[in-house]
């Protein structure tokens, strides 16, 4: 007699379930921070979920690592509180917190070991002797450094330091790891190898992470969601899509990649669609909107003064036969493999930066083109805030 074999699978056949996090819910709540009479954080509210992974994106001075800092307990608050899991840290010394940080630096211990800088932080819980060495061990092989565990960090690359920075971060299984612009020391190569292995480890611990960075390509390729600051306000806050199809205002469309901000004057608006003119350009352009496609905040009617954001992909040399937005002078052509970057000049001296696919060479006239979905206009109100 034939039995027939089980058909459940086993477990080895189970696909590796990723560690569930550490952390439930964190919660912000109106936290900022002054120096005397200049306030570098305004009132930030943010709910960050477990295993998210939060970039904090803005140019210098907008207040990304004072909020980090301030998470740290590096900075007291001047008002607001923060909650873990229901329960308030901000009292805490930053010790008590719980959380891992990977510095700008790396702030490894020259004189000693990988494997001991790793353990440090185990050591000083007081985490059995046994225990230390199987932690150290599994977060050695997960940033693949077990091979240089007897190494000291003068005898590593860029990377592999950063590398062991995460690690000594992770090991004591944090329930937030903060990383302060980790990737700002290294070449442009290492960063973008970095950037993998930063969201691998990422996922493959199940950490939470608040990232500051000032790269926007790097804040999108990592996050499920972004903070953007400017003067140490929130701008905008959503995952890396809203923000690059739906900028709030022209701070952060410049950081999503709109290297062309045009202040024109709107001579007509109709629904979602305004026309604007200046400089010897003409623009047909769509009202910028949040993504269920109403308008951001802000009236707009002709005669207005507007900002125009274009990315440079999005603008480009005319099709015969194509209506153009206007002419302009090829001064700068770049060669980026198939394609050329174009910073031409309008007769009125107003600057373009645009993509081209076909010959160009520095002094050809150019006819200019853009679709107008792909030019957002922003009302004064945007503009000036």
């Amino acid at each position: 007699m034939t039995t027939t074999a089980a058909t459940s699978p086993s477990p080895q056949a189970s696909p590796p379930r990723r560690p569930a996090s550490q952390l439930g819910r964190l919660t912000l709540r109106g936290v900022s921070r002054a120096y005397g009479a200049h306030t570098a954080l305004h009132p930030l509210d943010l709910e960050i979920t477990g295993g998210e992974f939060i970039a904090l994106l803005g140019p210098s001075g907008c207040g990304k690592t004072t909020a980090l800092n301030c998470l740290a307990g590096l900075l007291p608050l001047t008002a607001g509180e923060i909650e873990l899991d229901g329960r308030r840290v901000d009292t805490l010394p930053p010790e008590k917190r719980g959380f891992g940080m990977v510095f700008q630096n790396y702030a490894l211990f020259p004189h000693l070991t990988v494997r001991a800088n790793v353990a440090f932080g185990l050591k000083m819980r007081g985490v059995a002797k046994a225990e230390t060495e199987r932690r150290v061990a599994d977060v050695l092989n997960l940033v693949r450094l077990t091979e240089h565990a007897a190494k000291h960090p003068a005898q590593l690359s860029g990377g592999q330091q950063q590398r062991v920075a995460i690690a000594r971060a992770i090991v004591t299984e944090p329930a937030l790891v903060l990383m302060d612009e980790p990737l700002s020391n290294l070449d442009a190569a290492l960063r973008l190898a970095m950037r993998g292995e930063i969201r691998r480890i990422h996922q493959d611990f199940g950490l939470t992470t608040v990232y500051v960075t000032h790269d926007q390509e790097e804040a999108l390729s990592l996050a499920d969601r972004l903070v953007v600051l400017h003067d140490g306000r929130v701008s905008q806050i959503g995952t890396p899509a809203e923000l690059y199809e739906h900028p709030a205002d022209p701070h952060v469309a410049a950081f999503m990649g709109y290297r062309n901000l045009l202040p024109l004057r709107a001579s007509s608006v109709e629904g979602t669609t305004a026309l604007a003119e200046g400089d010897g350009l003409r623009v047909v352009g769509t009202r910028a909107g949040n993504p269920a496609g109403t308008p951001v905040d802000g009236a707009l009617s002709a005669g207005q003064q507007v900002l125009v954001a274009i990315r440079p992909e999005d603008l480009r040399v005319a099709a015969e036969g194509e209506t153009a937005i206007g002419e302009a002078v090829a001064e700068i052509v770049e060669y980026h493999g198939r394609v050329l970057h174009v910073e031409a000049a309008t007769d009125q001296g107003r600057r373009l930066h645009l993509k081209a696919h076909q010959p160009v060479r520095p002094g050809d006239r150019l006819h200019i083109a853009v679709d107008a979905e792909r030019a957002l206009v922003f009302p004064a109100e945007a503009v000036a805030s």
